[in-house]
């Protein structure tokens, strides 16, 4: 008796159970898809993303090899398309970067200065644009522009580039005559270079230099 109404039991539960699903298979199917999609997606933005690095990676490295062999057109095709196809990616600010530097090593100060302008506009790392910022400071200083370097270099850095920041602040102090001032950031540049993970003995001998030729 006990066995059959076991039985009783087991069947009105199965019942209600296929009662439900045939009210809610519909939503259940939608449901499974739904996360399908989504895992789907997932897993296509992953494989999106990936090959667009690794896109971009064989570019840089087209890119730094035509640096390296003086070939200015290929180096040129590379940058273009780093920076058309994948501006968004690490490596499309990296490949500005050396391009700035190969052009400012060959007196193309305008083609420099562009590079480096591209960087601050749309590299997505602090500390690139810290870098580009820097380096176009330095070009401006190149090109007998030290107040307009000065400016530039009024947005606060990364600690990384900290020293950097005042050792150059240093220079363009010198380059308007304002040796007090320079003395100061030459001074500020070494106590930042003194700091835990600061920079190395050769920056710290080169600001020393340059503040001792001020008189200390």
């Amino acid at each position: 008796m006990a066995m059959k109404e076991l039985d009783l039991e087991e069947q009105e539960k199965l019942d209600a159970l296929k009662a439900w699903w045939k009210d809610n298979a519909r939503l259940v199917a939608l449901a499974v898809l739904a996360a399908a999609i989504t895992v789907a997606g997932v897993n296509g933005w992953r494989w999106y993303q990936a090959r667009q690095a690794s896109e971009a990676g064989r570019l840089y490295d087209a890119l730094t090899k035509a640096a390296r062999g003086g070939d200015a057109k290929a180096l040129r095709d590379a940058g273009g398309a780093l920076a058309e196809q994948y501006p968004r990616t690490l490596y499309a600010s990296m490949g500005a970067l050396a391009s700035a530097h190969f052009h400012f090593e060959r007196g193309e100060l305008q083609s420099a200065k562009a590079q480096l302008q591209w960087v601050l506009d749309r590299a997505a790392s602090p500390d690139l644009r810290d870098l580009a910022r820097l380096r176009l400071a330095a070009v401006l200083l190149d090109e007998n522009a030290p107040q307009d370097a000065l400016k530039l270099l009024e947005e606060k850095p990364q600690d990384a580039y900290a020293a950097q920041y005042d050792a150059l602040r240093g220079d363009l102090l010198v380059a308007l005559k304002r040796t007090e001032d320079a003395r100061a950031a030459y001074r500020q540049a070494l106590d930042k270079a003194d700091a835990p993970g600061g920079e190395g003995s050769a920056f710290r001998d080169s600001v020393q230099m340059r503040l001792d030729a001020l008189g200390g």
